[in-house]
């Protein structure tokens, strides 16, 4: 207002103390202070001075400021009601919530200790519901949905309309002054206020959430927030809780619930509880996967679903038409994490879908092409890569993994770019290669705990590397990984597996040589590899993979020996057999380490399936065990020496003669394993000791050295050998009376050999059943368990003494059944079969005692007496354990009765002196119709 609308020239120029520009500038400061009451007095003040000391009219601004004033003055006197506190803007949901009551529990505490706590995980893992959840029932907490926004600026206007604060602008005049400033405008409304506000779905605007967030925090004191994003959102105190999957019972709920709401009879549908928990499984536990799924039960049953999850981004396609077009189906849920992605961040996703079962950061280094480990933690922070200490290896390292509907759909991204794809995979070969090259000796060391616990967690990666070599068609790089990884396989009982690839590399060979190039890891086609094999004149002798092959081949047939049907590839492919140990009998470096290391045992083994006229009597393979023992010292280690002694002694045991030598080797084995570390190997000591015992009758020396075995074997891993280790165990107890002990073993045992697959444990503890239930006089029981043990050695490969007993417990069960008569001839068969195996004297002289026992119920005193007497001799003068010492004592007493004591000593006189042949003899005498109608 200019100085001469208040001063007249005529007047006084002294100044009046109501000068213009300070009385303006004090009602301007008074309105602008909202005390319009105030204003308007000391208006009327000064108007009232300036009227009286200058008599001029006030002018036309000051009028209307007083009209101003005088309508605000009057609003004052009677203000509008303000509108009422709201209480939040959470709103109840149509559809019910699953478990997670200890997650609620945990983001509360948490929202306790923090005023910023973040819910991260991938998209679908249910973070917006668990953020509500949490909230529920708590006062002034409102949730701001970021997700239909597409700039970032546009965020801090979300939480305004979130919070209402539009409405209450144009309500009242309050905050009128700063509305067009959202962040201010928040900044006024939040700072006196204590309340709990939901940022949901931060991601895409990840950046300007965060400075939003921090700026509230900071001037607003009683504010906290709880945020939901794909990423934490970096600011300073935040405290950030991972969204975990669903656990597999919540998920099933979850997925039994939401079927309710799509199938009346979802009851009989959800019955396939396999199928359930298929799906749940391979979808991760993520929620919104299994409720797309849930939906397809209007055309699918759960097998159906399950079975077709494998294109699980075509099926998951009916979500709600209400929730964002991003939430509707599986792909578009991942589509949205993929646009968020840089360049790198892609590349580097596609490259680590090569990896199978997870990786370390090693791994990712090897690889990716680009900066692995920052880009990593980038993908980490995104969830789409889930980090994890690595408890099973002992490292203390982060492990990663793709969660499967994450890693599925980095497989088709990567697709989409060939060359990306095919260089992540050889690198991926290449480092499985290297890692079980370098593994492998030391899983026969002291520090072989770790590397077996690092094979173990890189199984599904080694897997993958075998078949992509064998897609490939590189045999010398799947043949390098699979000779590599044979200890480990047969170590930790992978025998079936490691015969399921070998025999894909030995075909993959042929195929080659024959001009086939496989296009994928199907089955090939013949030419079958061992007729390839015998077909080429000279072995492939040529062939730049010869030793190679040759080494696969003695494994796979190490594999079958284990597995259970080498005895019928024996049967049909012996002459392949034979040609194979043939190369490594001649010795040498190949010859005294694995798998070559291992062709005494398979020469062993035909030699045992081998018929008495052909040509291997227990000298030759002695010869051959003493061979490979002085091949291994010349050009093997400590740990291959002592696996040709623990074979060499094995045998000892075994074949017939009186355990010559088995001291010295054993004193041997002790030395070597305690210095080698290996505590397979040291266990293979402790159970040879045991079986040396066992021969002779030193039943707690056995005791003791199979307890130790069998810690030792659990210790290691080697779980396959438990079986054995048990049910020896039950044998002690049952040949000390202890029948309680012994039950509780032999049931131990039977549960390891069906958890392990070990069918020859399995056959062996149903055996020895049988005999216990023979002598308790529950034969039918006893006919039923004996029959399941000759099944049992259908699946496995039984040795020969095993094959001779279950014949002599068939004959003591049949004598009761239906008499000795009908019995004599089963023993007989079971004496022949242990002289025609070569078995050791122990196992004749059983043999025998049983024999006795027949003859005596027929009568037949003498041949009695003399097979009693040819026992004593194999026996070597140890006394009989029991049972057989209370049934020898029975057939003496009875035959001393019946002969005199003279004539019975005389006849077991007799006997000691007979061969094996002649005790067959006596026993084929026994049978005929003559010396029975004497009898």
């Amino acid at each position: 207002m200019p100085d001469n609308a208040l001063r007249s020239p005529t007047k006084s120029t002294a100044v009046h103390p109501y000068d213009e520009p300070l009385h303006a500038l004090l009602v301007r400061a008074l309105r602008e202070s909202g005390r319009a009451g105030d204003a308007l007095a000391a208006y009327e003040s000064a108007r009232r001075a300036l009227a009286d000391g200058l008599g001029t009219d006030p002018g036309p601004e000051l009028r209307a400021l007083h009209a101003e004033l005088l309508g605000s003055a009057t609003r004052e006197e009677r203000p509008a009601p303000a509108p009422p506190e709201r209480t939040g803007n959470i709103r109840p949901r149509l559809t019910s919530f699953v478990g997670r009551e200890p997650e609620i529990d945990a983001i509360r505490s948490d929202l306790h200790r923090a005023r910023l706590v973040t819910l991260t995980g991938p998209g679908g893992s249910g973070k917006t519901r668990l953020a509500e959840e949490a909230a529920a029932g708590l006062p002034q907490a409102w949730l701001a949905e970021l997700a239909p926004l597409d700039r970032p600026e546009a965020v801090p206007g979300a939480v305004v309309s979130a919070l209402g604060l539009r409405e209450t602008v144009l309500m009242t005049s309050e905050l009128t002054a700063v509305q067009d400033d959202p962040v201010a405008l928040l900044v006024e409304y939040c700072a006196p206020r204590s309340q709990l506000l939901i940022l949901d779905n931060c991601e895409h605007v990840i950046g300007a959430a965060a400075h939003l967030a921090e700026t509230l925090l900071t001037r607003c004191p009683g504010l906290t927030i709880l945020a939901t994003s794909r990423e934490p959102l970096g600011v300073p105190g935040e405290l950030v809780r991972p969204v975990e999957p669903l656990r597999p019972d919540h998920a099933r709920r979850l997925f039994a619930e939401r079927a309710a709401a799509v199938r009346p009879d979802a009851d009989a549908v959800l019955r396939d509880e396999p199928a359930v928990a298929e799906i749940c499984r391979r979808l991760d536990g993520l929620p919104l996967a299994i409720e797309l799924a849930a939906a397809r039960l209007r055309l699918l049953t759960p097998r159906q679903i399950a079975d077709r999850l494998d294109d699980r981004f075509r099926l998951l396609t009916s979500g709600s038409r209400t929730v964002l077009p991003r939430q509707q189906t599986l792909r578009a849920v991942v589509d949205w994490s993929w646009d968020l992605l840089d360049e790198a961040e892609r590349r580097v996703l596609c490259e680590m879908s090569v990896f199978a079962g997870g990786w370390d950061l090693a791994a990712a280094e090897a690889v990716c092409g680009g900066p692995a480990a920052e880009l990593l933690g980038a993908l980490v922070d995104k969830s789409l890569v889930v980090a994890a200490p690595c408890a099973r290896d002992g490292s203390g390292g982060m492990r990663y993994r793709m969660l499967e509907t994450i890693h599925e759909y980095a497989v088709e991204r990567a697709a989409e770019v060939p060359p990306l794809r095919a260089e992540a995979e050889l690198r991926h070969r290449a480092w499985v290669r290297a890692l079980v090259e370098r593994a492998a000796p030391q899983l026969r060391s002291a520090g072989q705990l770790p590397w077996i616990s690092r094979l173990e967690t890189e199984l599904d990666n080694i897997r993958a590397a075998l078949d992509r070599a064998l897609t490939a068609g590189d045999e010398a790089e799947a043949g390098a990984v699979a000779l590599a990884m044979g200890w480990f396989w047969w170590l930790r009982n992978y025998r079936h597996e490691g015969v399921e690839w070998l025999e894909r590399i030995l075909r993959l060979g042929a195929a080659l040589d024959t001009g086939v190039r496989p296009t994928s890891g199907e089955e090939l086609c013949p030419p079958d590899p061992v007729d390839h094999f015998l077909a080429a004149p000279d072995g492939e002798a040529g062939h730049p993979l010869h030793s190679l092959r040759m080494d696969l081949r003695m494994q796979h047939l190490f594999f079958l020996a284990e597995a259970g049907p080498l005895q019928e590839f024996m049967e049909q492919r012996r002459p392949y057999v034979e040609r194979v140990w043939t190369l490594f009998a001649e010795g040498g470096p190949r010859a005294a380490r694995l798998p070559g290391l291992i062709w005494p045992m398979i020469c062993s083994f035909a030699a045992s399936q081998a018929q008495q006229s052909e040509p291997a009597e227990p000298g030759d393979l002695r010869a051959v065990m003493d061979s490979a023992v002085a091949n291994c010292r010349a050009h093997g280690g400590d740990w291959e020496t002592a696996v040709a002694l623990m074979f060499r002694t094995h045998m000892v045991v075994d074949a017939p003669g009186d355990l010559a030598g088995v001291d010295d080797d054993l004193a041997e084995l002790r030395i070597l394993s305690r210095r080698v570390g290996d505590r397979w190997l040291r266990a293979q000591v402790c159970s040879a000791a045991g079986e040396a015992a066992m021969a002779r009758n030193g039943f707690e020396e056995a005791k003791g050295e199979y307890e130790e075995a069998l810690r030792l074997a659990y210790e290691v891993g080697a779980y396959a050998e438990s079986p054995f280790l048990i049910a020896r165990l039950a044998e002690i107890a049952y040949r000390a009376g202890d029948r309680p002990a012994a039950r509780a073993a032999l049931d131990e045992a039977s549960a390891a050999s069906d958890r392990y697959g070990v069918a020859d444990s399995k056959a062996f503890v149903l055996l020895l059943s049988a005999q216990m239930a023979s002598e308790e006089g529950h034969t039918a029981r006893a006919r039923d368990l004996c029959e399941a043990a000759r099944a049992e050695t259908g699946r496995g490969t039984p040795p020969p003494q095993f094959m001779v007993m279950l014949q002599l417990v068939d004959a003591v069960i049949t004598a009761t059944e239906s008499g000795p008569e009908t019995a004599l001839p089963k023993l007989t068969g079971a004496l022949r079969e242990a002289v025609d195996k070569r078995c050791s004297d122990t196992i004749r002289a059983t043999v025998a005692d049983g024999g006795a026992g027949l003859l005596a119920d027929l009568g037949d005193f003498p041949r009695a007496a003399r097979l009693l007497g040819a026992a004593d001799h194999w026996r070597s003068g140890r006394p009989r354990p029991m049972p057989e010492h209370a049934q020898a004592e029975r057939v003496d007493a009875e035959a001393r009765a019946a002969l005199g004591a003279a004539r019975c000593d005389e006849e077991r006189a007799r006997g000691a002196a007979l061969t094996s042949d002649d005790v067959l003899r006596e026993l084929t005498d026994a049978q005929r119709p003559s010396t029975a109608s004497r009898r």
